[in-house]
């Protein structure tokens, strides 16, 4: 940390604000009835009814000046944009990464890559670090069997251990030696978000990697928080501690065959994605594939101006200062809940502060979504909405019973560039009141829900167990 920093308790933006929109706090009263409007599912809340949105840090963040500039260099060609060339330049030198594909968003280059990869599989079993909701819902409903393999670190929410989004390597080694006929490619999401934004560490990548070339299978990464991940092992590592965040970025993606990315994140743009991958016979053919679910080649279900922010984005995020502002501004948010007496998952992460919903709610059983119950009375008490990740979203029936994620987390992702000190004070003292008052707050049911289950947190229409 560079002398300066910290001299005051809150990291100061490396950025002035130059445009604002309103915000506005509605009543308890016309929350309650928003809420009950939304079924008591965040998800379905107007956003003009929310007052700190904290639902997720994809595609929320505040653009830079520069980024807004290059929208008007925007080339909407159809075929051979411009832009789309400037981008593919920016990946490569950013990322180190030849082969690029352009889609509309990460769930889009999920669902074109293991879809391909899995072809030809009866039984395609994907160990991964922790898969999150779309790609593991994606994976299920294209007949796949997706398994978490974390580090047992990740276990304890209290543990200082400095990389929690490792793959257990031995737990890995172990499937791989029974199943490896049954699977199709190793995933990496980084960071792992599912575990708590946790970092995942070059020597857990190089380790990964071993174990797929002796088994012969590719190894993916989800990199759409590439660069929080870079900033982290730099901090948490002594052995890169003096390499710059580019380095470590080309080092630690060095390891990987196929990649999805989100540029919704460490893209810093409001929409996009892209496949990429080091094979350039997997890149022919998977460019057909784009074609017929996304677009051309050349902007894959995007604008010319989207590809344009997209590669000023990433040339931003890879900025020291700002990755230092934004990793403090989260650490600060996990500061204030553990000083709220809010039980948090540490150390904290890149994007987000994730509170232990079975520690903060005990009254409430799995059964009854605790992590969703406290995202929807943290919002009817404050406005403030988060989003539960646990049983509602994770849960699966096997074999007749019902089978919970290990964790029940509340996630408060933090959009980069938008939020200020005060606001995230009002979040901590917010969730603070309803945990000091934890018995006001009822677990919820079903009254709907669609038929894949991956994605029913998104959609599902709840109440309070005690509602008609």
């Amino acid at each position: 940390m560079e002398p300066g920093w910290l001299v005051i308790e809150h990291p100061v933006e490396p950025f002035k604000i130059k445009m604002v929109e309103p915000i506005r706090l509605l009543s308890r009263d016309e929350r309650a009835k928003r809420l009950d409007e939304a079924h008591w599912n965040v998800f379905r809340l107007k956003s003009r009814d929310v007052f700190i949105d904290l639902l997720t840090d994809s595609g929320t963040a505040a653009m830079s000046h520069s980024q807004w500039a290059s929208l008007m260099q925007g080339d909407e060609s159809y075929a051979g944009s411009s832009s789309w060339f400037r981008l593919e330049e920016t990946v490569r030198n950013v990322l180190g990464i030849d082969y690029i594909l352009p889609v509309h968003q990460g769930r889009a280059a999920e669902r074109i890559l293991y879809r391909w990869l899995l072809r030809g599989y009866r039984r395609a079993i994907v160990p991964a670090n922790s898969h999150f909701d779309t790609g593991k819902a994606i994976i299920e409903d294209s007949g796949g069997i997706p398994v978490d393999l974390p580090t047992p670190h990740s276990r304890d929410r209290s543990s200082r251990y400095p990389f929690k989004g490792d793959m257990d390597v031995s737990a890995l080694e172990s499937l791989m030696r029974r199943e490896h006929d049954n699977v199709p490619f190793i995933l990496l999401v980084i960071t792992n978000n599912t575990v708590g934004g946790q970092p995942v560490s070059i020597e857990n990548i190089k380790a990964v990697r071993e174990i797929a070339d002796r088994y012969g299978k590719p190894l993916v990464m989800d990199i759409c928080r590439f660069a929080e991940n870079a900033y982290l092992v730099k901090e948490r590592d002594p052995v890169r501690r003096s390499m710059s965040v580019r380095d470590i970025v080309r080092e630690m993606l060095s390891y990987g065959d196929h990649f999805v990315m989100s540029a919704k994140k460490d893209g810093l743009a409001n929409i996009g994605g892209f496949i990429a991958t080091r094979v350039y016979d997997a890149y022919e053919e998977l460019m057909a594939r784009v074609v017929m679910e996304e677009g051309f080649i050349t902007y894959g279900g995007m604008a010319g101006r989207d590809l344009e922010a997209i590669a000023q984005g990433l040339m931003e995020v890879v900025d020291e200062d700002y990755l230092r502002y934004r990793v403090e501004q989260v650490r600060y948010l996990g500061e204030l809940l553990v000083h709220e007496g809010v039980p948090i998952i540490e150390p904290v992460g890149g994007h987000a502060v994730y509170v232990d919903a079975l520690e903060a709610l005990p009254h409430i059983p799995r059964s009854n979504y605790p992590a969703d119950a406290l995202a929807a009375y943290l919002y009817l008490e404050s406005g403030v909405r988060g989003v539960g990740l646990g049983a509602l979203a994770f849960s699966r029936v096997i074999g007749g019973r019902v089978v919970y994620p290990e964790r029940e987390l509340l996630r408060l992702a933090i959009p980069r560039r938008v939020y200020t000190e005060s606001h995230l004070k009002y979040v901590a003292k917010s969730l603070g009141k309803v945990i000091a008052e934890r018995h006001k707050v009822k677990g919820l049911e079903i009254v709907w829900e669609p038929r894949i289950k991956g994605v029913r947190h998104f959609l599902a229409k709840l109440k309070p167990i005690d509602a008609p």
